[in-house]
């Protein structure tokens, strides 16, 4: 395997509120390949968004970053960068799509200067050659007509068609990481499969890394290399995506795809996680998950579980893979899928 782009070591995060301090990022590490997809997948509260907003130096001024905690990026801990040295990377080498393109986008621009805005930042080009390279960058992210729709203003396009302009302002400057903090999640499944699928292909065309940030597992699948589960601030499973979609080993991923509907599900069948994550101004000793998990064991209130090693390249936070647990069947769902899953591979192996 190669050396990875990114490595994120021990990271922690914790903010200073009026009611003490909130500990949203609690010891997290992962790495990034080249040209790979890594979807960070997890409920709201979860701890993706501040993960992301680290990577980009823009969590709020009340952050606080232990010394211990890393981000290696090119031989670097960015976490010692000083805000002139974030400006090189931000949008250059790191670019982010946020979720609301209406909101990522400024209503008095038109798109073509908002896509030529990083161009001109990072690169010292004649104006006829950033206009061709704004035209390419909205071809590319699949806008018809490019030239008659390079002076219009957000309020003109649709939702799908804002994303694509947000997608080609964060490719504008080719960056060697891309984060898409849920780009999809306010279009209608159509679109969200057309802007997946061209996001591929940009992957494709320009080996560029992906994070992918998410709450829906089944975006999941199709688009994902490997996965990190997040839960209360920690990473609690991470593997494939498709050991992680198909044979997942934490209640908590369980309760995530038991949730998914399907083409199977009827009516009034759709399934929930009950309760509510935990209070990190105080969080618990034990497993996280522990009060919500129905297969929960007296340890997992005591003490916080080690990662499991599934495979080699699949790990679960969870008490229930200790050799002294006893044997716990997933939900019907899991298994079914499993068992489908194994049939296929028989079948093409």
């Amino acid at each position: 395997m190669t050396a990875p782009i990114l490595e994120v070591k021990n990271l922690k995060v914790n903010f200073n509120t009026y009611a003490g301090t909130v500990k949203a990022i609690r010891d997290i590490s992962f790495d990034l390949q080249p040209g790979e997809t890594l979807a960070i997948v997890g409920e709201s509260g979860s701890g993706k968004s501040v993960t992301t907003k680290t990577l980009l130096g823009l969590n709020a001024e009340n952050a606080i970053i232990p010394d211990s905690s890393q981000l290696i990026f090119k031989g670097q801990n960015m976490l010692d960068f000083k805000e002139k040295d974030w400006e090189k990377v931000r949008g250059n080498e790191i670019a982010m799509v946020f979720q609301d393109p209406m909101t990522a986008l400024d209503p008095t621009m038109t798109i073509g200067k908002q896509i030529a805005e990083p161009i001109l930042k990072h690169q010292k080009l004649s104006k006829a050659a950033v206009q061709k390279q704004v035209l390419d960058l909205m071809k590319g992210v699949g806008i018809p007509n490019a030239e008659a729709h390079v002076k219009d203003y957000p309020h003109q396009w649709s939702g799908g068609m804002r994303q694509r302009a947000v997608i080609a302002i964060a490719l504008a400057a080719d960056p060697e990481i891309l984060i898409a903090d849920e780009p999809t999640t306010a279009l209608d499944v159509t679109i969200q499969a057309q802007i997946l699928k061209m996001m591929k292909e940009q992957q494709r065309k320009d080996n560029t890394s992906i994070i992918f940030i998410t709450h829906d597992l089944g975006v999941v699948a199709g688009v994902a290399d490997r996965v990190a589960v997040m839960y209360a601030g920690k990473i609690v499973e991470y593997g494939k995506a498709d050991e992680i979609f198909y044979n997942p080993r934490h209640p908590y991923t369980w309760g995530l795809l038991d949730s998914m509907p399907t083409t199977d599900t009827e009516r009034g069948q759709l399934h929930s996680i009950p309760g509510t994550p935990p209070d990190l101004l105080q969080p618990p000793k034990g497993d996280a998950f522990a009060n919500r998990n129905r297969y929960g064991l007296a340890i997992d209130h005591e003490k916080q579980p080690p990662f499991f090693k599934v495979s080699d390249s699949h790990y679960a936070a969870t008490w229930l893979l200790d050799e002294r647990a006893p044997k716990v069947e997933p939900p019907a769902p899991i298994v079914e899928r499993w068992a489908r899953w194994q049939k296929l591979q028989a079948q093409e192996g």
